[in-house]
């Protein structure tokens, strides 16, 4: 039977996530082209494409990093094809250059961005606002803050994007991704049919010439999407009183519960934003000029605010604004607290905060933590016992990052994705120091390969160790370019590591299995006494891929066989969450050890026997 969201019929209902609500509504909006890198909080949109698509009428793909994703599906909306591209938030940085161009020579088969932002960084290194990039780009945004937006602002955005023939941002944030909630389903036409550009290369290649016209139809297109926003059905007014606020994204859905709490519903003014660049100047003027003060909420950047300002000026409209630094704050997540705090203060009522539920006791802080049995805490003991704290780490982004905490100790900067190679190299050669840089294999192929690139070019001294998990495993175990993809059924080819590491003219290369420490070890102690480039990759697969999707697991599992100082000294060094301490001694949980018996090869106190029936 067909998935519900590749078959659901107009006037369905379903609880859906928000990245399910997006795909439904980008078919709805006649979606033909998918390409992607997976990243934490986008990664179901792709995912569920990816799941759907033997039954689907759409192609897909995981690309290796974003830019390519992006060039990939520019290059399909330019043949005519109604494209989604997806991404987090840091992912856009990497696709900024192509996305720049592409607002220039336009996407005739319309190229809708999700950019998925993460506020308050639940699982990125920073929390940048990327409605930035629609104003630098010059192209629209939209913003939904529920399930039922989520569909519907997706089909919307691709509609919209097909009719400007220019690309279109979908801006998501954590909990809009993440929330549930009932989606009423509409009409789904099935692809959208081919609208390319011909051969017209003075359209569409941006040699100087073409690019400065290009340039002032940008800011024409622009008029036109601020025509769109005037009149969108996302862009809403309620309410009534001289107090007004201006709302955007998940703020209007925070907004709508502190409105409720207090009181207040109905007695201020409203304007909820949802097409929120370019803003509806007209509205908004008009909205300025009816109330004496409005409360700007928006997530992050100040942006809406300032506009707003910029408008009060020009318009000569005697308005109090109100936002950041005075009731609102500017980093992170806000809250219906927060909200219904600083709408109150602007209202002149007063606000008590609803009683919490109380606490239940003092509950240990889980904070994150390699797996038991993670092939990467292996991996980092071995480096620890060789390199100890003479070496600097170089770290990036994935589970491996995780290395920073003691007492494995080995993460000692990190840039962005792909940057371990680079910034080792340049460190190195600064400092005069010893760096060992840690890469995954997803990460190795998104933006690795270039920094060793550099480093063979410019006879850089640094260790490159790839953590090779044969999966991309931080974000749901996705393929990348390295995936023994027979394992999937899938027609993609498959790279191997070390052959392109070879192909780059790395000559010092150590495969080994991170599992067997002793010969992990004596590669990583060749690898200190050599120079130059060398890379050592450590191959094991993700002990949670093993177990879900190579139905792999351990017959045996670790036990401690005698207590003792050196039962102390490997728990302490090692760490694993499968140790634990009691009134008896230490001790491993048999339902949480993976059987990776890394403990067991290092001391005697350790055994392994076979596990419980």
């Amino acid at each position: 039977m067909a998935h519900p969201l590749l078959a659901g019929a107009a006037g369905e209902r379903h609880l859906l996530l928000g990245n399910e609500a997006i795909v439904r509504g980008a078919l709805e909006g006649g979606v033909g082209f998918v390409s992607c890198y997976p990243g934490t909080p986008s990664s179901e949109v792709p995912d569920t494409f990816y799941r759907l698509s033997p039954d689907g009428d759409y192609y897909f793909e995981y690309s290796p990093n974003e830019k390519v994703a992006l060039e990939v599906g520019g290059g399909a909306a330019l043949a005519g094809a109604a494209t989604l591209v997806t991404m987090k938030h840091v992912g856009v940085n990497v696709a900024a250059d192509p996305l720049m161009t592409l607002a220039y020579i336009g996407a005739p088969g319309g190229l809708v961005l999700l950019s998925a932002d993460d506020p308050g960084c639940h699982s990125s290194q920073n929390e940048q606002d990327n409605r930035i990039y629609g104003r630098l780009a010059g192209i629209p945004v939209l913003e939904p803050a529920t399930a039922q937006e989520c569909k519907d602002m997706a089909r919307d955005a691709l509609l919209l994007a097909r009719r400007l023939a220019q690309p279109v941002l979908l801006r998501t944030t954590t909990r809009v991704n993440h929330l549930r909630g009932a989606v009423e389903f509409g009409e789904r036409p099935g692809p959208a049919p081919l609208a390319g550009i011909g051969k017209t290369p003075m359209r569409y290649v941006p040699i100087p010439a073409v690019a400065r016209q290009r340039h002032g139809a940008v800011l024409s297109i622009l008029d036109a999407a601020r025509e769109a926003s005037e009149a969108s059905p996302w862009n809403v007014e309620s309410g009534a009183g001289d107090v007004g606020v201006v709302a955007s994204g998940i703020s209007r859905a925070y907004l709508a519960d502190a409105l409720a709490e207090t009181g207040l519903e109905g007695k201020v003014r409203v304007f909820d934003l949802g097409f929120t660049h370019p803003l509806p100047i007209e509205r908004l003027a008009a909205f300025l000029a009816s109330v004496r003060t409005v409360v700007v909420l928006e997530e992050l950047e100040p942006l809406v605010e300032k506009e707003l300002r910029a408008l009060a000026q020009e318009r000569s409209i005697a308005v109090r604004i109100v936002g950041k630094g005075e009731l609102l704050p500017r980093t992170g997540e806000y809250t219906v607290q927060i909200v219904a705090r600083a709408v109150c203060a602007a209202a002149g009522a007063d606000y008590a905060a609803p009683e919490t539920a109380p606490a239940t006791g003092n509950l240990p802080m889980r904070p994150p933590n390699l797996c038991a049995g993670c092939s990467h805490r292996a991996a980092y003991y071995a480096v620890r016992q060789v390199f100890g704290d003479d070496a600097y780490y170089s770290s990036d982004i994935g589970c491996y990052t995780l290395g920073i905490l003691p007492p494995l100790k080995a993460a000692d900067f990190l840039l962005c994705m792909g940057s371990s190679v680079s910034a080792g190299s340049g460190f190195a050669r600064a400092s005069g120091q010893t760096v060992v840089g840690f890469i995954g294999d997803s990460t190795f192929f998104h933006s690795g390969i270039t920094g060793l690139v550099n480093a063979v070019f410019n006879n850089h001294d640094v260790v490159v160790m790839v953590l090779d998990n044969r999966t991309t495993a931080m974000t749901g175990h996705q393929p990348h370019p390295g995936v023994d993809v027979s394992l999937m059924n899938s027609p993609h080819a498959q790279l191997d590591i070390e052959s392109v590491v070879r192909g780059l003219g790395v000559n010092q290369v150590w495969k080994v299995k991170p599992y067997n420490v002793k010969a992990t070890m004596k590669a990583l102690e060749e690898a200190k006494a050599a120079k130059g480039v060398r890379v050592v990759i450590a191959e094991e697969p993700c002990v949670l891929f093993a177990r879900r999707t190579l139905k792999k697991s351990a017959p045996q599992a670790a036990y401690v066989a005698e207590q003792g100082e050196d039962t102390r000294r490997v728990v302490e060094t090692l760490a694993c969450p499968a140790f634990f301490k009691d009134e008896n001694g230490y001790g491993v949980d048999e339902n949480a050890c993976s059987g990776c018996m890394v403990c067991v090869q290092l001391i005697k106190n350790f055994k392994a026997r076979k596990r419980s029936a």
